[in-house]
């Protein structure tokens, strides 16, 4: 037999083809499975298949002689007779020399970077299979003798057949989006969760699943997950929370490893990738009561680390070409501040991500991807900044990837910050200056009535000059990094004690208040001030032009203990206590109700800027900003007090439909301000919808709840530190 020409022969007991270079990853054939990896500087690679996940020598080692085995840089093999759920890794030897950037290592058994799922329980115990020796703080780690296949997950072979029930990606417009920020595993993990919902599957996408009522009931349009690729959660396993004794945990994700493969842990069978259809199942479940699904991704480094870090993937495979290096090899660039960062513009790896967003989209039929520290993407293999970079431009002009959301980070730990400036052309961005304008100005710093004008009507000094429009912002007051909305208002400073860093972490400026003591305080009028200024920041959000972002548990008041960091606690620090519903009844609801408005008032889902001037004949501007006594707007005054008006009709707002007309009055001072009421038009009366100062259930009126008229020319007392919404009726 010729094994050139294609026909079967036999290596290590097991029936072989030379197979194809393409596609990367392993592949379900008819014969078998089609394996293929990428290395470039390589000089022998092995495929070794596995019976089971602890297993510490292979069943079969297939050697992957160059001359038959290799096309170009790609290694490859087709093997008779296997089939979904087949364990494997790779084995890659060459130059071991890290001045030159090579780091290969025949010892350590290597995670196919294109593996669709892991066995997924798997106990990462990698502290001692690395060759740290203690008392060399220079060593590289990346090389030991050290054999690693008892500590180390295994690939797993996927089939990709699903029955979706006909099920298609929802792609909802951004200007009708609601995104609710949150963790797979912290949604559930609580026992709050089994008791109030009947969470039988607690910490999963199971569990995601048996909260569709209760997301489906807050009216959100959209879950952004944060990441639920492969990592190694134990990572930190020689860290302990310094009160508790606890071993701290990587909890957020932000490390992956295998960017195709969801989180096995996250599912309640793992073994021999089932997680991967309970993923499709979640999706499509959350897709028939019209929830999207957005994914946190981190292409921007690895879980690999720096000099000192493990070789699990991309190293072992082929350092140069996966990371960007420094001028000295041996080191990497880190604008990640993980300590590495992946060389994204390179052509290999620029085709592997697009691969992997074509996955997600195609295979697992999600909506859309949050890049993290999305920056990076648009660094050359030297670290500099580009103009164009391909990369990014792909991403925005892929056809596949067409009508997915794409929402960059936009900056990095290296210093690049591109809000309102990230190139590749249709990116929505994370507007972080919407979240410090509109802290600042509710916390009553001076001066702030033009930011928070600005960033309330789609922050047009950003996006307007680029061509985007308001909807490209994603505007949000809280987020996983930094403190929850309850903590926002409960602390001035930063308590990251139980992170074990002595304290550095986190940021330091939260443009928080804690409005009469650090933390839970047993006084009334603290509490119903901290209740006030959570409707504040709410009402603010849900209302502003642009694409809202919920931190996930802000609508039950969920608190982090004033940890603004919190990205090491797989515990009740991170996890959704649904109690809290009950200490904080009106949370939710005005939550709910608020959601609802945003959904029912075209005035707030704009797909154009606001221009400030009368569009419709009808001697009122599409949007006006005047003082307490109706007077123009004096942009330097130093009191934040200030009042909007909106025309609803549908040339004013660019919708496809007539709105009412909106009035909106803001007082983050410390007093009460009487607000002149102007007039309305075209036979409409002002009627009160929300007032922040109000207790539940009178803070936000529903339909049927009387309400007397609001007549023009009077005045409409707004108290301390609340905003009022009007709505013309006719």
């Amino acid at each position: 037999m010729n094994p050139i020409n294609g026909e079967w022969f036999e290596i290590d007991g097991v029936r072989v083809k030379p197979g194809k270079a393409v596609p990367f990853g392993a592949a379900l054939v008819r014969d078998g499975v089609q394996f293929s990896v990428f290395s470039r500087h390589a000089t022998a690679v092995s495929l070794l298949l596995f019976d089971n996940p602890q297993d510490v020598k292979p069943a079969h080692e297939i050697v992957l002689k160059p001359r038959i085995f290799r096309t170009g840089d790609c290694w490859h093999v087709l093997v008779e007779g296997l089939g979904a759920g087949q364990l494997y890794l790779y084995r890659a030897d060459g130059p071991y020399s890290p001045e030159e950037g090579h780091r290969f290592n025949r010892n350590k058994l290597l995670i196919d970077p294109f593996t669709k799922a892991l066995t997924g329980d798997f106990r990462w115990d990698l502290s001692e299979s690395f060759g740290y020796i203690p008392g060399h703080p220079d060593a590289d780690l990346s090389f030991s003798k050290r054999e690693n296949a008892a500590v180390f997950p295994k690939c797993v072979v996927v089939d990709d057949d699903f029955d979706w029930q006909g099920d298609r990606p929802l792609n909802y417009p951004l200007n009708k989006t609601i995104i609710y920020e949150t963790h797979v595993r912290g949604l559930t993990s609580h026992p709050s969760a089994r008791e109030r919902f009947d969470v039988k599957h607690q910490g999963t996408y199971r569990g995601v699943m048996e909260m569709i009522p209760f997301l489906r009931g807050l009216g959100v349009t959209s879950l952004e997950f944060l990441p639920v690729a492969e990592f190694d959660e134990y990572e930190y396993e020689d860290r302990t929370n310094p009160i508790s004794g606890e071993p701290l945990k990587n909890y957020w994700g932000y490390s992956t490893i295998a960017f195709f493969a969801p989180k096995g842990s996250y599912a309640t069978l793992n073994t021999r990738g089932e997680q991967v259809a309970e993923f499709k199942e979640m999706v499509r479940e959350l897709h028939k009561v019209g929830i999207e699904v957005i994914l946190d991704i981190v292409f921007n480094h690895t879980g690999e680390g720096d000099h000192m870090g493990r070789t699990l993937s991309f190293k072992g495979l082929d350092n140069r070409i996966y990371y960007i290096l420094d001028s000295n090899p041996r080191y990497y660039k880190n604008f990640s501040g993980c300590g590495n960062t992946l060389n994204c513009n390179h052509p290999v790896v620029r085709d592997m991500i697009i691969r992997c967003l074509r996955y997600w989209v195609q295979e697992m039929h999600v909506d859309g991807f949050r890049f993290d520290l999305g920056s990076i993407l648009g660094r050359d293999p030297e670290g500099n900044l580009m103009d164009n970079p391909p990369v990014l431009e792909t991403i925005a002009q892929d056809p596949v990837l067409r009508d997915t959301k794409i929402i960059a980070e936009a900056w990095d730990a290296g210093g690049a910050y591109q809000v309102g400036q990230f190139p590749g052309g249709r990116w929505a961005e994370w507007n972080d200056r919407f979240r410090d304008d509109v802290r600042s100005f509710w916390r009553g710093d001076a001066s702030k009535v033009s930011a928070l004008a600005t960033r309330f009507s789609g922050s047009a000094d950003l996006y307007l000059q680029t061509g985007r429009k308001p909807y490209h912002s994603i505007n949000y007051v809280t987020a996983h990094d930094g403190f929850t909305l309850s903590d926002l208002v409960s602390y001035s400073k930063k308590h990251n004690e139980a992170n074990g860093e002595n304290g550095r972490d986190g940021a330091e400026n939260n443009l928080s208040c804690n409005w009469g003591g650090e933390g839970e305080v047993g006084i009334d009028k603290v509490y119903w001030m901290r209740s006030r200024m959570t409707r504040n920041f709410l009402t603010t959000l849900l209302l502003s032009s642009g694409t809202p972002m919920i931190l996930g548990g802000d609508e039950i008041r969920r608190t982090q203990g004033g940890n603004n960091n919190a990205y090491c606690h797989d515990n009740e620090i991170n996890w959704y206590d649904f109690s809290r519903m009950d200490k904080h009844p009106g949370t939710y609801r005005f939550a709910r109700l608020l959601i609802a408005f945003r959904n029912a008032h075209p005035a707030f889902q704009r797909q154009e800027f606001f221009v400030g001037r009368d569009l419709s004949n009808n001697e009122v501007p599409d949007i006006g900003w005047f003082d307490e006594n109706g007077a123009p707007m004096n942009w330097a005054r130093s009191e934040n007090i200030l009042a909007l008006r909106i025309d609803g009709s549908r040339k004013e707002i660019h919708a496809d439909a007539d709105d009412v007309d909106i009035l909106i009055f803001f007082n983050a001072s410390g007093g009460s301000v009487d607000f002149l009421v102007p007039e309305p038009h075209d036979d409409q009366q002002w009627v009160r919808v929300i007032d922040t100062a109000e207790p539940t259930p009178t803070d936000f009126l529903e339909e049927g709840d009387e309400e007397k008229p609001v007549e023009a020319g009077t005045r409409f007392r707004v108290r301390e530190r609340s905003m009022v919404v009007l709505i013309g009726i006719l």
